[in-house]
């Protein structure tokens, strides 16, 4: 008879539910974690407040996915927002609509959903092996593992691997499976930083005084992939090395491509968005009646001493001193982003295996039963919810493919296993 045991490669929220998606569907589950525990990056990622899923309607949701939205709407049409929040009332766990729209656990707490899940698929009767690092396959086509305890190998009738991307990797996330995939056909885009924070040249003086003050109520104005002007209000941080912060990490994307493409990207910002040109430039024009430069700006243009110092940062004494350029200038700060920050210091990746290489369930087209799922693929989204709920859906996803494509129930369980 067929072995239609399903293998499942990784133990983030994808791997979790690819691995629930199956057992629920009487498959017999065994899931494999490089790491000590499954679940890490879930449980940072809600340190401050895990913010499951967004309450955006579609189809605004399913355009945050931005070149990828048509693929991942459709894994979004098996299970989306609202399903994810109906998951996880299902699992005791009542949600709340937040003032920005997102939505997090009454708790705010991801500690307790995780560890019941856990214990939820743990009696269902999914087999949990941790510290299996996957190194492949042998010539036979049986799973190699690397262990404390030397390799183990394992057979299965179906694969689905949701190794993460390349962010957090100190989490297991390393991105070390890349290679593994190219070399058996796999087309895989590089990984690349996203909701990452950018390097500038601060003088030292900015450097030392202000990094990590926030930059609060701003607006950005920047251009988009396809040459738009864009604007967006938030917040950010200054630094060390330049900005970040929940405003940056929403315009990575596009701010990395232009990187890419010119070299640099021109961010703007607003500095004083309550107050219009005209307004300003009326008001700095006023004598300044022995106060200084700083104390005339906090009075009559609001700015703090970080936004002060921005100022500083890109104009010169004589500028300054000229109220229609300092008018203009805290209307429009350029800022020139040299880089992204490094990948492992991003909150998630992008690229990944391609979508054109996998199926419309998520198998790999070079590689028949082996289903792919989560950050490992090449899509990217904003903070917010969306990053989660697509790693749900496409793990869901890849269990349905990998079910569908499997025999009955059959299979032994590895000796030892917890």
């Amino acid at each position: 008879m067929p072995n239609a045991t399903i293998a499942i490669i990784g133990g983030g929220p994808a791997g979790l539910m690819a691995a629930e998606t199956a057992r629920d569907a009487g498959r017999e589950v065994h899931l494999f974690e490089a790491t000590g525990s499954v679940g890490r990056k879930f449980l940072i990622a809600g340190k401050g407040g895990l913010n499951l899923t967004h309450s955006e309607p579609r189809p605004g949701f399913d355009a945050r996915y931005r070149e990828r939205s048509a693929e991942v709407g459709r894994w979004l049409d098996g299970f989306d927002g609202e399903a994810l929040r109906e998951w996880a009332r299902a699992q005791g766990v009542d949600t709340y609509v937040g003032s920005s729209g997102r939505v997090f656990p009454m708790d705010r707490k991801a500690a307790p959903l995780l560890r019941g899940w856990v214990r939820r698929l743990r009696d269902a009767g999914v087999r949990f092996h941790v510290h299996h690092r996957w190194s492949g396959r042998d010539e036979a086509g049986a799973l190699r593992f690397d262990t404390p305890d030397g390799e183990r190998r394992f057979e299965a009738g179906a694969v689905i691997l949701a190794l993460g991307g390349g962010s957090w990797p100190q989490l297991g996330s390393d991105g070390a499976w890349q290679g593994l995939m190219r070399e058996r056909g796999v087309d895989v885009a590089p990984l690349q930083p996203s909701n990452c924070g950018f390097d500038m040249d601060w003088s030292p003086f900015m450097a030392r005084r202000h990094a990590g003050t926030p930059l609060r109520h701003v607006v950005a104005h920047w251009r988009d992939a396809g040459g738009n002007e864009r604007a967006r209000q938030g917040e950010c941080v200054v630094s060390e090395t330049g900005v970040e912060g929940s405003l940056v990490y929403a315009l990575s994307a596009d701010l990395r491509e232009a990187i890419a493409r010119n070299g640099s990207a021109l961010l703007e910002l607003d500095l004083a968005p309550e107050r219009s040109l005209d307004q300003l430039q009326a008001a700095l024009a006023r004598p300044a009646g022995g106060r200084s430069l700083g104390e005339r700006l906090r009075r009559l243009a609001g700015l703090d001493a970080v936004k002060v110092a921005l100022l500083h940062e890109v104009l010169d004494k004589a500028r300054l001193a000229d109220p229609g350029v300092l008018a203009a200038t805290i209307k429009r700060l350029p800022l020139e982003l040299k880089r992204p920050r490094p990948l492992a210091e991003a909150i998630s990746s992008a690229g990944g295996v391609r979508l054109e290489a996998l199926d419309d369930s998520l198998m790999c087209k070079a590689l028949p039963g082996v289903w792919c799922a989560g950050e490992m693929l090449d899509w990217e989204a904003p903070t917010g919810g969306y990053l989660l709920t697509a790693c749900f859906a496409s793990g869901r996803l890849a269990a349905l493919g990998a079910i569908a494509a499997s025999a009955a129930p059959a299979g032994a369980p590895m000796d030892g296993d917890r």
